[in-house]
């Protein structure tokens, strides 16, 4: 990894102005090409992603076998997953909201993994009841985006054990403390419960395989600085009979102070948009948000802005403009100096909230099904 002074990135912590072509070299993974692009603009049926098509998504591991695969009529599974520590913020909407274009493009099952169990071992603020509730809470948010019922599962680790547990006693037995120990630097203080979460974890990228006795690959959306956890997934894989889930990193989110990515940790809320915020909240929040503003209207009307280090603009461009040309708008006229910080803040709002009403009315309705998709009991023994 860089030295502390530039800018760290692992499962647990992320801090400093990442170099994501850096951070990407450094942990081996390879760049998302136009020819790539193409393919799975091809795939889809002359659609990409707006994550992908703004370089949001800008890394993977094996992606284009696995397109290469299903244009030959083989198919694959997503997997992703979420742990419990409080509410979902908007960036948190980025990698399910992927998998559910991925489902629905390309007709796919999606399996989601709620560790309520790792967040208990990892949060010693966190107890039992609450990891368990805002499982549910967020599990009914990811639903809320419009997966399919009859293609989605549900790992709710707690409620899911007797599924999880046959396959994660051979996993486990494939990966050494010393591995989980370089990865994640445990100390001998860390509790055996996080040392084995890893063998849990990759269950999900197994599953169909195992359930199905035939290989199928998997495609796992996840923020960049969740590789790590997936490297040891991949190593382990084919010494069990299992394909290599393939990755496809996004980059980091940034907070609306401006310091680091949005995150459910930490005493600084107001760096985090949240989906239970009430609408006074929300309105603070992005009215105080960092800019790439100048210190006065003149100055900014005749030099322009700078929307790279906005974060109100990586809000326009992880979800809120409807469409590319918005998109290029609201980058062109802020960079022009057309679009004013204030301005900027209120158009958007008015789609934050819009997207807010829309979500709590979805989010009612998947209730009656969310429980349906959890997944009890293992397909076989083992």
């Amino acid at each position: 990894m860089p030295g502390e002074e530039e800018f760290v990135v692992t499962p647990y912590e992320v801090r400093g102005r990442i170099d994501y072509d850096r951070l990407r070299e450094l942990f081996g993974t390879q760049a998302l090409t136009p020819e790539l692009l193409a393919k799975i603009h091809r795939l889809a049926g002359g659609e990409l992603h707006p994550a992908i098509r703004r370089g949001i998504f800008y890394s993977h591991r094996d992606l284009g076998s696995l397109l290469d695969g299903y244009a030959n009529g083989r198919p694959f599974f997503l997997y992703s997953g979420r742990g419990p520590s409080g509410p979902l913020h908007t960036s948190h909407l980025l990698h399910f909201d992927l998998c559910q274009w991925f489902q629905r493009r390309f007709g796919v099952p999606m399996y989601l993994q709620i560790t309520d169990d790792e967040k208990f071992w990892a949060r010693s603020g966190l107890s039992r009841e609450e990891t368990v509730r805002w499982g549910y809470e967020n599990l009914y948010d990811i639903l809320a985006l419009g997966f399919d019922p009859k293609r989605t599962h549900t790992f709710f680790d707690s409620r899911s054990i007797a599924a999880l547990y046959p396959l994660a006693i051979r996993v486990a037995r494939k990966i050494p403390y010393s591995t989980v120990k370089a990865v994640f630097g445990f100390e001998p203080s860390t509790n055996i419960g996080l040392t084995f979460y890893t063998a849990l974890q990759t269950v999900p990228a197994f599953w169909p395989s195992w359930a199905e006795g035939r290989t199928i690959p998997c495609l796992i959306p996840c923020g960049i600085d969740q590789d790590p956890h997936f490297r040891v997934t991949r190593d382990i894989a084919e010494g069990l009979g299992y394909p290599k889930p393939a990755l496809l990193h996004s980059q980091m989110v940034p907070g609306l102070l401006g310091e680091g990515a949005m995150s459910t940790s930490g005493e600084r809320a107001d760096n985090s948009l949240f989906l239970n915020d009430p609408p006074e909240v929300v309105d603070r929040k992005v009215r105080h948000a960092f800019t790439g503003g100048r210190a006065t209207v003149e100055e900014q009307r005749r030099l322009g802005a700078t929307p790279e280090i906005c974060s109100v603009w990586a809000q326009w461009r992880m979800r809120f403009a409807e469409s590319e040309e918005k998109f290029e708008q609201v980058t062109r006229d802020c960079r022009s100096g057309a679009l004013l910080c204030g301005d900027c803040k209120s158009e958007i709002l008015e789609r934050i909230h819009a997207f807010y009403d829309q979500h709590a009315i979805a989010r009612e309705k998947v209730k009656d099904w969310a429980e349906s998709t959890i997944v009890a009991s293992a397909p076989k023994d083992l």
